[in-house]
């Protein structure tokens, strides 16, 4: 029920009820996490470095649980959709996708340091990629480019392809097929046939909007074998049924690394203090000014070009900046709430800074409580006044 409660969409979006911003869950959670106040963690004394590793981990395993959970919430409503697609079961499916999103993005800083996590991640969330690999797209797409040999293939419509100069059966989508012969297949990065964004791609198409008002409008008929818009409904629910039930499997994996068993775990807690450490700062720097800063938003914003975009389908991307930048917080404070509103914390590098200085400690959680808020004025502006891609428009 509470995936169903959405909030009104814009005055420019109000005429299209697939435009629907993100469901009110999603945005009670965002609120939530920015009432927690820094200094909260129950720590007063230097902790071991051991004693950090933990927490780190604990949380780590926490917020794959949850992502694995809403992944699982996220299938029913795809499921539901696929069984009845009418345009409100379509609109609870992308709610779905949107509220599974939000544990998983505060994940990622624990990428980059950790290479477990760098190798598996591209199988989740690879992005920006060429969607013509696995479905219809618009005319101004193209049909070829010298990059990439699929990036038009559209395997939905096709029994067979040929990649690398080999004929390729994909009268089947399989698990098989998706993850180890079309995911990045010919060494190009944009094919990405697995993952969050190959889900978001088929539950809303492409946004033709460029930076203007509205996200992607796929119709609910794409997925009708009795009313079939766009031709081939079956293969393109059977492609849609394989990719979630693959993205559960990963995060199924990944949540079991993160165990009392896991090998990521016993990475951290085997090693050195001075290496497990240097693990969690090298994943938030690398998140913070790499990724985040550069990559995702400052390239978008330098060419105000809609497809450097995240969630560019979907026009979630101030939602995934925001629980990026909530991760990068949860692993300094070591205090991460879940899904069910419980809390894991524990002993936090910020003890270990305050320790040694109290007046650094105190720079960095005001930085990051300036970034906070700037994160929070951001995610708001996405729910009330525009999109991500409306805000790096020229001139804006």
């Amino acid at each position: 029920r509470t995936l169903l409660c959405a909030l009104p969409a814009r005055e420019a979006r109000q005429k299209d009820m697939s435009m629907l911003r993100p469901s009110c869950f999603a945005f009670l959670i965002a609120i939530a996490a920015t009432s927690f106040t820094f200094g909260s963690s129950p720590a007063t004394a230097e902790p071991s470095a051991k004693d950090v590793l933990k927490t780190y981990a604990d949380i780590a395993e926490a917020g794959y649980t949850d992502s694995l959970a809403t992944a699982k919430t996220m299938k029913l409503a795809i499921d539901a959709f696929l069984a009845k697609p009418t345009n409100d079961n379509l609109i609870a499916a992308r709610a779905a996708w949107i509220a599974a999103r939000i544990p998983y993005m505060q994940t990622e800083a624990y990428r980059f340091g950790n290479s477990i996590v760098d190798d598996w991640e591209g199988k989740v969330n690879s992005w920006p990629l060429d969607e013509g690999l696995i479905d219809y797209v618009a005319g101004a797409y193209g049909s070829d480019s010298p990059e990439n040999e699929l990036y038009a293939a559209d395997v939905i419509a096709n029994a067979s392809l040929t990649i690398g100069g080999k004929k390729i059966n994909t009268a089947k989508l399989t698990k098989e097929l998706l993850s180890d012969t079309l995911q990045e297949a010919g060494g190009v990065e944009a094919n990405v046939a697995t993952g969050y964004h190959a889900i978001e791609f088929l539950l809303w198409g492409q946004d033709l909007n460029g930076t203007g008002p509205g996200a992607g409008n796929r119709a609910a008929s794409d997925f009708d074998p009795k009313n079939c818009s766009n031709k081939n409904c079956d293969r393109r629910a059977q492609y849609l049924r394989t990719v979630t039930d693959l993205l559960i499997d990963d995060l199924n994996w990944m949540a079991s690394q993160w165990g009392p068993k896991g090998d990521v775990r016993k990475a951290l807690v085997d090693g050195s203090d001075e290496s497990g450490l240097t693990t969690i700062m090298t994943g938030l720097g690398s998140l913070s000014y790499g990724e985040l800063a550069g990559e995702r938003m400052k390239l978008g914003l330098m060419i105000h070009d809609p497809e450097e975009e995240h969630d560019c389908f979907s026009d979630n991307t101030f939602a995934s900046h925001y629980f990026d930048e909530l991760g990068i917080r949860n692993v300094y404070l070591a205090r991460y709430r879940r899904v069910d509103g419980s809390v894991v914390q524990g002993p936090s590098i910020s003890d270990l800074v305050k320790a040694k200085s109290p007046e650094v400690d105190a720079e960095i959680k005001s930085k990051l409580e300036a970034t906070m808020d700037a994160m929070t004025a951001l995610y708001r502006r996405g729910i009330t006044v525009e999109a991500y891609d409306q805000m790096i428009g020229e001139g804006n």
